[in-house]
């Protein structure tokens, strides 16, 4: 039998997450049930990023050990309209509040609106919706991502060349952030390097596709800044193999790669040297915190602006709150930090 590829076996395994999930934490879809525990609702942004399948993972396994009664949970694949009705389920089942990590923070508007009006209250997880209220975001600041990636690269490359950057979806606003921190930082601090906005959707094929046409034109190409390792990893190293320009780091030649997530590929890619940074999103505080704060908006506990007991900050939005979470810059000095969730997670 044919091994699967590694893609391939992430979606198996978020297939099981979620259909182990909807059995083992299920406890019923009202208040009522599970001793009176209010029910939640939790939908998954996708299942084609390894980053997300780590957070199912996660969530799954927090929401068995807070013994939390959870509606089975849902999916919307990067697609709001199965977000909307995903959501329309949970109301219909009696949820009490609701974790989502809306791909589109701009189009689910007037989902929070509905939501708001029947008094249920949401947790965003990673992405902050421009529009409606959201009883707490739990998020990292992607503006510090932006600039944390920008000043390795600039410093790694002596603040000359040229530096393609792999956009996330400029509707989301962590694709904002990280690409309008990224430009100003280096307008500001290293004015000699040439950045190379590529605008991908958060597509891994769509990258791989700009990226090559990007070195045809640029074979002097001295730094790529992956905004999501998760989806850009291994179509970016597949491609620089193929190219032969997958050089190790130290060698001459070789593209200086920094990244955000913090997944395992990316933690082992730099202990091997084929990428020299990453920021660890937090893919297990993600978790964590969002059923922490869902649980509690279930319950009617609230929150004010400042820090928190877990070395972070609640700062006050137009529309809520945002628990921003730390997001330390990986490298081959502390890339083997147990502290870091990449090297724990499945263990």
């Amino acid at each position: 039998m044919k091994p699967r590829s590694p893609r391939i076996a992430a979606a198996a395994a978020a297939v099981a997450v979620l259909a182990g999930f909807a059995t083992a934490c299920n406890r019923g879809s009202d208040a009522d049930s599970a001793g009176g525990k209010p029910a939640l609702g939790i939908d998954l942004p996708r299942a084609d990023s390894d980053f997300w399948n780590s957070y199912a993972q996660y969530i799954e396994r927090d929401a068995a050990s807070q013994g939390l009664n959870t509606l089975p949970v849902s999916n919307s694949q990067n697609d709001v309209t199965k977000l909307v009705a995903n959501v329309q389920v949970f109301q219909n089942t009696g949820a009490k509040a609701v974790v989502m990590a809306p791909q589109d923070t701009g189009a689910i508007a007037s989902t929070l609106e509905t939501l708001a009006a029947k008094k249920i209250p949401v947790v965003s997880v990673d992405t902050r919706p421009d529009k409606g209220d959201v009883y707490m975001v739990v998020r990292a600041d992607n503006k510090a991502y932006g600039t944390k990636a920008c000043e390795f690269l600039g410093e790694r490359l002596g603040g000359k060349g040229k530096v393609a950057e792999l956009q996330g979806a400029l509707s989301s606003v962590n694709g904002r952030d990280r690409s309008e921190a990224f430009a100003a930082c280096m307008k500001e601090k290293f004015p000699g390097i040439q950045v190379i906005e590529l605008a991908t959707d958060w597509k891994g094929d769509v990258a791989s596709a700009k990226l090559q046409s990007t070195l045809a034109a640029h074979p002097d190409l001295a730094g790529i800044y992956m905004q999501a390792g998760g989806v850009f990893l291994q179509p970016t190293l597949a491609l620089l193999q193929q190219k032969g320009l997958l050089k190790p780091a130290g060698a001459p030649g070789h593209i200086t790669i920094v990244s955000n997530d913090g997944i395992p590929a990316e933690l082992k890619a730099i202990r091997e040297g084929r990428i020299d940074a990453t920021v660890s999103q937090p893919a297990d505080l993600y978790a964590k915190y969002a059923l922490h704060y869902a649980r509690a908006a279930a319950e009617g506990r609230t929150f004010t602006p400042g820090p928190t007991d877990h070395q972070s900050t609640i700062i006050a939005l137009p529309n809520g709150l945002e628990d921003q979470l730390p997001a330390p810059l990986v490298t081959k000095g502390n890339v083997d930090d147990k502290a870091l969730w990449g090297n724990t997670v499945g263990k």
